[in-house]
């Protein structure tokens, strides 16, 4: 669901970059009331977590479409809202940036999108009041699924608001809404199995965690360096090597264009969104998660309809795995860190 700069207007690109900047500098005024020294490295390490898996496409059976895992609602459960939309936020400017997934216009876009709405709709409104107190396996399993669906219809929703909204694509509303909901709705009960079983692995190994998150105090003496060092070991093989198996087949947005205009993307317009793909083409060392090709092969009749081997062992994608992993957990760690050196100050 990470949206192209070719489906976005400067002026919605702007306006969402304004509502996300606002919720960043919200969250992280918030953060600072409750971060501690437990909490930072978890940042990182979910962070890093957060990409690595989102590198893993997932069929789809009988659309031809695939899906990937958001994360907003998992690190909101495990790291509270706040500290969650900065986390996703992370994992989303590292991808733009050094490896051209999303826009750099519709990077506001994308980081409210796949934030806001697992963060601060589905985690608080959803999961929470389900989930309840007694944190028993049936409970958060079906907290996890039904917040996981819940915010990927939203999120969803809003692409196909914002994509309408900006006009230089046309795209008709209902017939890309038509196609973005289902397939996001299929999307949202995979993500929900999968926080699912992250969630439980969570609640045997350090159970606080997921109290005291939920009831927004400091993590304080509580043990994590196993789910730590489960999580970054997690990360590092996902990334490296389990990358390989990800699907051939579109995401749940490129699947949804391609039906309604036939093409699998689309043409942005010059202006903005020209300066902008030249510098995110300047700035992504392994773009599309790989190492840049110095020309790009020529379609033949031979290789047109070649299907692209599976699983792709490729050592562009495990370094692009690996580094974005550990990118993404300094950044995040960073942020952390930053805010708690700020609040200590007088």
């Amino acid at each position: 669901m990470h949206m192209a700069d070719a489906l976005i207007s400067p002026v919605v690109g702007g306006a969402m970059w304004a509502a996300t900047a606002g919720l960043a500098t919200y969250a992280a005024k918030k953060v600072q009331q409750d971060i501690d020294d437990r909490k930072i490295p978890l940042m990182g390490v979910l962070g890093a977590f957060v990409f690595a898996a989102q590198m893993i496409n997932f069929t789809i059976p009988a659309t031809g479409s695939s899906g990937h895992l958001g994360g907003g609602l998992l690190l909101a459960i495990l790291l509270g809202p706040y500290a969650a939309f900065l986390t996703i936020a992370s994992v989303l400017t590292i991808q733009a940036l050094f490896f051209a997934d999303g826009g750099l216009l519709a990077l506001g876009c994308n980081i409210f999108n796949l934030g806001f709405f697992p963060c601060f709709i589905a985690y608080p409104f959803i999961y929470k009041p389900l989930a309840g107190k007694q944190l028993t396996q049936g409970r958060l399993c079906l907290a996890a699924v039904l917040a996981a669906v819940i915010s990927l219809q939203l999120g969803a929703f809003s692409v196909v608001l914002d994509t309408v909204f900006s006009g230089i694509s046309n795209l008709p509303f209902s017939a890309f809404v038509i196609l973005m909901q289902p397939i996001h709705l299929a999307i949202g009960l995979v993500e929900g199995l999968v926080t699912a079983a992250v969630i439980l692995f969570v609640a045997k190994e350090a159970p606080e965690i997921l109290t005291k998150t939920a009831q927004g105090q400091r993590l304080g003496n509580i043990a994590v360096k196993p789910v730590l060092v489960t999580l970054l070991i997690a990360a590092m093989i996902t990334g490296g090597a389990l990358s390989w198996f990800a699907s051939n087949s579109p995401d749940g947005l490129e699947w949804s264009i391609a039906s309604v205009t036939g093409t699998d993307e689309l043409e942005a317009p010059d202006g903005i969104h020209g300066i902008l793909a030249g510098l995110q083409e300047k700035i992504a060392f392994l773009p599309d998660y790989n190492f840049k090709q110095e020309e790009q092969p020529v379609a033949t009749e031979a290789n047109a309809h070649e299907t692209p081997a599976w699983p792709s062992v490729d050592t562009g994608t495990s370094v692009a795995g690996i580094a974005g992993s550990l990118l993404t957990l300094i950044f995040a760690f960073a942020i952390g860190k930053g805010l708690q050196r700020f609040a200590k100050q007088p």
